[in-house]
């Protein structure tokens, strides 16, 4: 799980200039139009969209885009069909990448995918290759500051949470994918400031990963996490500390 969540939170802290809050909202505008489509545009009953709309309400996405991107997603609105596809690879030194994104042009974003990939020391590989090594599950990001980590354990253990560890000035609580919603809520009605909240693919078994070929995967999740069709990239390499701090 530290692989995940150092790779989480340096993409969370990074700073945000124009160019990356738009990304940021493409990328958000796009899983809300997705998840409307297919669970229906309230997020009271849709737990996807509920998360998405948390997700961009989080990243100060006006009301209004919030409300388009679902309406596109209803019929309401016309707009451009997006279909969910799943890529998965290898990074350098051999690390499992599991590659989700949201396309409109299925031709167009693997070959962009491959490219990044092959430019960056991976390579794509086939269905299943990686994703046995990945469970799918909540994660919850809650502000340490002036925050005791036993109150966070408690709250988020009796709301059913599997685990909380303590990394770069957060707490990371892990949820099944079911209870993360549940597990969320109990956080906030605790009063403990929750920053954010994700379903992921939570790699079983990490790959240290440090030096020159630490630096290379750095700049390869970096480049598929700034392609706007590239919604999440998951990796089971813990990342050394030397090489992350390179990315703050």
């Amino acid at each position: 799980m530290a692989g995940h969540s150092k790779w989480s939170q340096i993409k969370r802290k990074k700073a945000v200039n124009d160019q990356k809050r738009g990304q940021m909202f493409t990328k958000l505008i796009r899983e809300l139009t997705v998840a409307a489509r297919e669970g229906g545009g309230d997020p009271n009953f849709n737990p996807r969209l509920r998360l998405g709309v948390d997700a961009a309400k989080s990243a100060n996405m006006p009301q209004e885009n919030i409300d388009r991107a679902i309406k596109r997603g209803t019929g309401e609105l016309e707009g451009v069909t997006y279909e969910e596809i799943v890529y998965e690879g290898y990074g350098p030194g051999g690390v499992a990448l599991y590659i989700e994104t949201l396309t409109d042009n299925q031709k167009r974003t693997v070959a962009e995918v491959r490219h990044l990939l092959d430019k960056n020391g991976g390579n794509l590989g086939t269905a299943g290759s990686v994703a046995w090594q990945f469970d799918r599950r909540g994660m919850i990001y809650v502000d340490a500051v002036e925050v005791d980590e036993d109150v966070v354990f408690e709250a988020a253990v009796d709301a059913g949470a599997d685990d909380v560890t303590s990394e770069r000035g957060e707490y990371v609580v892990t949820a099944g994918a079911g209870a993360l919603h549940e597990v969320r809520r109990a956080l906030v009605g605790a009063g403990l400031p929750v920053a954010s909240a994700q379903l992921a693919m939570v790699a079983r078994n990490e790959v240290e990963v440090g030096g020159k070929t630490g630096e290379q995967l750095l700049r390869l999740l970096e480049a598929l996490d700034d392609h706007d069709d590239v919604q999440q990239v998951h990796t089971n390499a813990d990342l050394d500390e030397s090489v992350l701090s390179r990315a703050l």
